[in-house]
């Protein structure tokens, strides 16, 4: 993408790369991707924002695009990826002691995490997809997963190293990653052991045409990346995610305290995965997430809707971090 920046920081003894462009003096603002995702999912916001006076920084998270992708899902704790932000900001942030948060899907969650362990590192955090869904103590993430939607929900699914991997490779990467991304399946995402991923064999299938929102050049740009990378440093996060359950034990209970404005699509597969939206709208986000200030949900959005309602998402982040610093001039 034309001006923006790229260089590799090393962090939490790993290489990390990141994308930027906007005035170094400018407030700072973090972007974070999800599953399966790059820096790429935010080339529209990093241009954007840089425009109107943000220094705008999305890594590529531990495991995806141009940065390391440590072997063990062990590495890919909430800790490890919080870590190697908190060593970035440390990097990049100069004086700025405080800075913006903008997350999606997976990097959402790490971005609660970040608010979590660290909310004086933030001043406002805009969260795309993905609700805070706090520590249950009586069970394991994916043991709870797999009591509410079965055995064949994606996140069980992806548990088994290697296996889920083989079937990606059989369905065709291409095929796979065009329909997470230009699909609208809606919630829960469940993955049939016989045709996860919709394989189809139709020869003209690779014709079928793309959406407007997303070009066959940014399809390129993300099977080149996951060719290159595979999938396991993205599956692994979901790997981790009971021993974030064990980590995370000190901060049962623990409230999420920074100023948050949410924001998803009305045919997001989790914003239509029985049970969110009522805990997002019947008081519940708000009780765990006490400076809630806003909730939008984008019509006829799906998953990504950063990328399919670029110029809305970017005048909702850029509204809400303008109203947090004309509230508090010490930002």
């Amino acid at each position: 993408m034309e001006g923006i920046d790229h260089r590799m920081v090393s962090v939490n003894g790993i290489t990390m790369h990141i994308a930027e462009k906007g005035p170094k003096e400018g407030p700072l603002v973090l972007l974070l991707h999800g599953f399966p995702d790059l820096w790429y999912t935010w080339r529209h916001q990093i241009s954007e924002l840089s425009s109107l006076g943000y220094h705008a920084v999305a890594p590529d998270l531990r495991g995806y695009g141009d940065s390391d992708s440590p072997e063990s899902f062990s590495e890919y704790t909430c800790l490890n990826v919080v870590g190697d932000l908190v060593a970035l900001l440390e990097s990049i942030a100069g004086v700025q002691e405080k800075v913006f948060l903008v997350a999606h899907d997976w990097g959402a969650i790490i971005g609660w995490f970040l608010c979590m362990f660290r909310p004086e590192k933030i001043k406002g955090f805009v969260c795309l997809s993905v609700p805070y869904k706090p520590r249950n103590p009586k069970v394991k993430p994916v043991q709870g997963f797999k009591a509410v939607f079965g055995d064949d929900y994606y996140i069980c699914r992806f548990q088994e190293p290697g296996k889920i991997e083989e079937e990606i490779a059989s369905a065709d990467p291409r095929r796979v990653l065009r329909n997470l991304f230009t699909g609208r399946k809606l919630g829960p995402s469940i993955l049939p052991k016989d045709n996860p991923f919709g394989a189809n064999p139709n020869p003209n299938s690779e014709n079928i045409e793309l959406p407007e929102w997303f070009s066959k050049e940014d399809l390129d740009f993300y099977v080149s990346k996951f060719e290159k990378t595979g999938f396991t440093g993205g599956l692994n996060y979901y790997r981790a995610m009971d021993l974030n359950w064990e980590l995370t034990a000190p901060w049962t209970g623990a409230k999420i305290q920074v100023p948050v404005k949410f924001i998803t699509g009305d045919f997001d597969m989790v914003y239509t995965t029985p049970g969110i939206k009522e805990y997002i709208h019947g008081g519940g986000f708000a009780s765990d997430v006490p400076n809630l200030q806003e909730i939008v949900v984008i019509e006829d959005a799906g998953h990504f809707v950063n990328q399919e309602k670029h110029q809305e998402v970017t005048a909702h982040i850029s509204d809400f971090f303008t109203k947090l610093q004309n509230n508090n001039k010490s930002f």
